[in-house]
């Protein structure tokens, strides 16, 4: 490797670091005297994938977060609203879905903006930011502090290219790194992903079964402390 490379590698590293920033606040996970997890969705909407998790989200009592993304809200409307009426909350996910390192703070500053007008028409009062790919350094959590937003990670994530699609496989994943205060996030709103859609039921069943409770981010951010 050399030198001209080491500085990239560690700057990309740096950019989607899930727990560490350079500059603003973020929470990754909570810590809290409650057995309470935050469940957060990223991407869409689609009617597929809300078609798909708002009946098993129902069927076992569960509130989430979905983080989602402008120009899909406009390609699909309607689908935010049904987010909202079934009770969830809903976040930023920027307008475009692009990496958001080495762009201008103008640019930042309308992804935000345009997806937030969005939400708003939806009838939502969005209070968290999510970065696509999770890929923050430093104009970027600036323009989310700006906005009025406070930028949320994560420390639990779906991985089902570790375990070739299967959703067993990957629900026990989760369950074996979430504790009490843990911001799981899952991607089940494409077609391709339905191994996380299947997941999804045995996800819940296993926080139950631990006695942990699924809640908006809100709700488990209320509950304690924020981590960082």
């Amino acid at each position: 490797m050399t030198l001209a490379v080491v500085p990239a590698f560690g700057v990309n590293r740096l950019s989607k670091s899930r727990c560490f920033q350079l500059t603003g606040e973020f929470v990754c996970s909570v810590d809290t005297q409650e057995r309470l997890v935050a469940l957060t969705f990223d991407d869409g909407p689609t009617p597929e994938g809300v078609d798909a998790v708002l009946p098993i989200l129902e069927a076992h009592g569960a509130r989430a977060t979905f983080f989602l993304i402008g120009n899909r809200m406009e390609k699909f409307p309607g689908q935010a609203e049904r987010l909202l009426q079934a009770g969830h909350e809903l976040g930023n996910h920027s307008w475009s879905h692009q990496r958001n390192i080495g762009k201008s703070r103008a640019f930042y500053r309308e992804e935000i903006s345009s997806t937030h007008d969005a939400l708003e028409q939806a009838g939502s009062t969005p209070v968290w930011f999510r970065p696509p790919f999770g890929r923050r350094l430093i104009g970027l959590p600036q323009e989310v502090e700006r906005a009025g937003y406070r930028l949320a990670m994560w420390d639990v994530e779906d991985r089902p290219e570790d375990f070739d699609g299967d959703p067993q496989a990957l629900a026990d994943d989760i369950l074996e790194r979430a504790r009490p205060g843990s911001i799981i996030l899952m991607h089940p709103m494409y077609r391709h992903n339905q191994s996380a859609r299947d997941a999804l039921p045995i996800v819940l069943r296993g926080l139950e079964e631990r006695g942990l409770r699924a809640v908006t981010l809100s709700e488990l951010v209320a509950s304690g402390t924020s981590i960082p």
